[in-house]
Formats: C-alpha cells, structure tokens, sequence
C-alpha cells in the first residue's frame, strides 16, 4: 500500500497527513515551524515521497510538542505504506554535501526501529531549537520502524548540517524503498 493518510490529535497539537511513497516528491506541508517546514520539503523532495500534511500545535509554548507529533505521525504513515515489505532493495546509504558539511545516512527498512544519531550541534537556527532535529528522528525511526544510522562526517554550519541529515536521509529512504524486480522479501527469514 504505497498511499496512506492518517491524523493524530492531542490536547497539544493536531496533525493530517497522507503520503505516497512513490510519488514524485510533491509537498504541502504547514506545521507552523518555518524552518522544519523547509526540511521537511527537503524530505519529500529528495526521497520522492508525495507529502501533504497539515499541523497546529502549542507552538506559543514552544515547537517541541508539533516536531515530535510530525515525526511520529509521518513514521506511522511510513509504516502503514512499507509494511508488510515486497520486493523492495531493504538498505539504504547517501553521503550529502552541503558546502562544508557532510552527512552519513545508513537504513535498514527492517521493522526493528533503532537510532544511532551523531550530529554533534547545538543552539539555534533562526527560532528552530536544533535539539528537535533528534526529537523528530527518534519519533519517525521509531513509528516507521526501521533502523537508521546519520552522522555528520564534517561541518560546521547548523543550517547545512541539519538539512544535509534530512536530505541524507530521504535519498537512503528513496534508495531503500526502490523495487528490486526480484519478486521475493529481502530477508532470508522471507519477513520483515
């Protein structure tokens, strides 16, 4: 099932979401976080994942509460549509430059979620408090599922580290997710 759509609502925030995994990287998305806004339209653009997602939360409190509620909303829409897994290549690698930064991504798509996350930042970017970075991955490994590996080789530059982890991490996704025209799962267990 490459089309999903599903809603999560809290006392804190209220999300809508539909996603095509194999789409053509389209994107609306309003989570009322500027900045997490432009990554996630990094996300959909590079994987090909189709995203429209809709989002209000206590963004007067702070952005916690929505980057956390996407990430997990977007993992269970990955999720819904992944499993149970076809003939798809499973793993998933990219190193992405952005000037002098460089981000390792490593994915398995394999229904056990894991996060090994290394990007050794701090402080803000804009208004974005960049501590949300890891609070939105850790929520999206763990709903979608798979196990994700993203380090920063190098870099300097907050902007560039953080966007070149969520484009890292949509061309391994696009990588992961492609057919592999052998017809079986990718596992010798034959599940995932």
């Amino acid at each position: 099932m490459a089309e999903v759509s599903c809603s999560r609502e809290t006392k804190e925030t209220q999300i809508k979401t539909s996603i095509n995994i194999y789409g053509s990287g389209k994107y609306n998305i309003e989570t009322g976080v500027g900045f997490f806004d432009h990554m996630l339209h990094a996300l959909s653009k590079h994987s090909m994942v189709d995203i429209d997602l809709k989002a209000t939360g206590d963004t007067h409190i702070d952005d916690h509460h929505t980057v956390e509620d996407v990430g997990i909303l977007l993992g269970t829409a990955f999720a819904k549509a992944i499993y149970p897994v076809g003939s798809i290549e499973r793993y998933g690698s990219a190193n992405i430059v952005m000037d002098e930064a460089l981000i390792s991504c490593d994915l398995d798509i394999s229904n056990r979620p894991y996060l090994y996350f290394d990007l050794p930042i701090d402080g803000k970017v804009g208004n974005f408090d960049v501590e949300l970075v890891e609070e939105f991955f850790r929520a999206f490994v763990l709903n979608a599922k798979i196990t994700l590996h993203i380090s920063m080789v190098r870099g300097r530059n907050r902007h560039h580290i953080i966007e070149g982890a969520f484009k890292a991490l949509a061309v391994a996704l696009r990588r992961a997710l492609a057919e592999n025209g052998r017809g079986a799962v990718p596992s010798t267990k034959g599940v995932i």
